[in-house]
C-alpha cells in the first residue's frame, strides 16, 4: 500500500443545535391543544476558519439556534411541523450572511385526550406511541437562487398481519437452513420518508393521508415477500399523492416463529409464536417517479434521527 503524502485539507462540515425539547401549548379556549416537538437545526456554509483557525467571527452560537427555535415555536408554530421547519430554516439562511444551507429536523411526538366519563379532557393528555412523524426542511442559496427541499415521513410505526404473507422460491445454497413458508406472520417497525414535489394544500391531512394509504396496503396486499410489500407500499402513496416525488422505506423484519408446544400434549394449529428480538433481515427500499425534481441535498442528514 503506497502511503499518502497529499496536503491534509478540511473536508465537509456542519454544525447546529441537537433534539431541542420544545413543547408548544395552544390556550385560544378552553380546549387546549398540544405540539411536541424534538428540533434539531444544522448550518453549513462558510465556517472553514472556525475548524483551522479556532476563529469564531462567523459562527452564530447554537445557543442562539435554540432561542431562535423557542421563539419561533411561538410565532411560527400555529401551523404544521413542515411549516414551522421551512419558516426556521429559511430564517437562518436568509438573515445569517455565513448561512449558505440549512437543515431542520423534527420529531413529533402524539399525544391523546384522557377520557373522563366517557368525554376527552380540555387539558390532560396520555402519550401516544412509539410511532413519532418526522420532517426535515432543507433551505439552499440566497435570493433567486434559493432552493428548498421537504421530507415528510414516519418512524417507528409498528405494524402486523397475522396471515396473507409468504416468503418461498428463494435462492439456497449449501447454508441454507430456511424453509419456505406460505402462510406467515409479516410484521415490523417502518421508517418511511417521502419527499415532496410541491407542497400539499394541507401539511397535516397530506401526512394522515399518506400514513393510511401506505397502512391499507400493507394490510390488503397479499405479500410474497417483504421487498414487494415495501415497493406496493411506496407506489401507493406515489399514486395516490401527486405532491411527492419518492419515497424511502426501512423495515426490519419482525420474525415470529411458531412455538413448540406439541411436546407437552398441546396442539399449535398457528395460534402461539415467539417473536424474536434479534436478529432481523432488514429491508430497504426507494420507490420514484420519473421526471421527479431532484432531490439536491434533502437527503443530507444531520443527526441520523430522520
Amino acid at each position: 500500500m503506497t502511503e499518502s503524502t497529499g496536503k491534509i485539507v478540511l473536508g465537509p462540515h456542519q454544525y447546529g443545535k441537537a433534539e431541542n425539547r420544545v413543547v408548544r401549548i395552544y390556550r385560544d379556549t378552553d380546549r387546549h391543544e398540544i405540539r411536541d416537538l424534538n428540533v434539531s437545526s444544522c448550518l453549513r456554509g462558510a465556517f472553514d476558519d472556525a475548524y483551522t483557525l479556532g476563529d469564531q467571527g462567523a459562527v452564530l452560537p447554537t445557543d442562539s439556534q435554540k432561542q431562535t427555535m423557542f421563539v419561533y415555536a411561538k410565532t411560527h408554530g400555529d401551523g404544521s411541523i413542515e411549516q414551522y421547519g421551512q419558516a426556521l430554516a429559511r430564517h437562518f439562511v436568509d438573515e445569517v450572511r455565513p448561512v449558505d444551507s440549512a437543515r431542520i429536523e423534527i420529531q413529533e411526538y402524539a399525544w391523546q385526550r384522557v377520557p373522563v366519563h366517557g368525554q376527552e379532557h380540555d387539558h390532560s393528555w396520555t402519550r401516544v406511541g412509539p410511532e413519532v412523524r418526522i420532517a426535515a426542511i432543507t433551505v439552499s442559496g440566497k435570493g433567486s437562487s434559493q432552493r428548498e427541499w421537504v421530507i415528510g415521513g414516519v418512524r417507528d410505526l409498528v405494524i402486523l398481519k397475522s396471515t396473507g404473507s409468504e416468503f418461498a422460491g428463494f435462492l439456497t445454497d449449501e447454508f441454507t437452513v430456511l424453509e419456505p413458508d406460505y402462510d406467515r406472520i409479516l410484521a415490523t417497525s417502518l421508517t418511511a420518508r417521502w419527499r415532496f414535489a410541491t407542497a400539499p394544500q394541507d401539511w397535516d391531512a397530506a401526512y394522515e393521508g399518506i400514513r393510511g394509504v401506505m397502512i391499507a396496503t400493507f394490510a390488503t396486499l397479499h405479500s410474497k415477500a417483504l421487498q414487494q410489500t415495501l415497493f406496493e407500499m411506496g407506489k401507493a402513496a406515489l399514486e395516490a399523492y401527486p405532491c411527492l416525488a419518492e419515497v424511502r422505506l426501512s423495515a426490519p423484519n419482525k420474525h415470529h416463529f411458531s412455538y413448540d408446544i406439541a411436546r407437552f400434549g398441546v396442539e399449535n394449529n398457528g395460534e402461539v409464536f415467539y417473536a424474536a428480538d434479534r436478529p432481523y433481515g432488514l429491508i430497504q427500499a426507494g420507490v420514484l417517479r420519473e421526471g421527479a425534481p431532484e432531490a439536491g441535498t434533502a437527503w443530507d442528514a444531520y443527526t441520523g434521527v430522520m
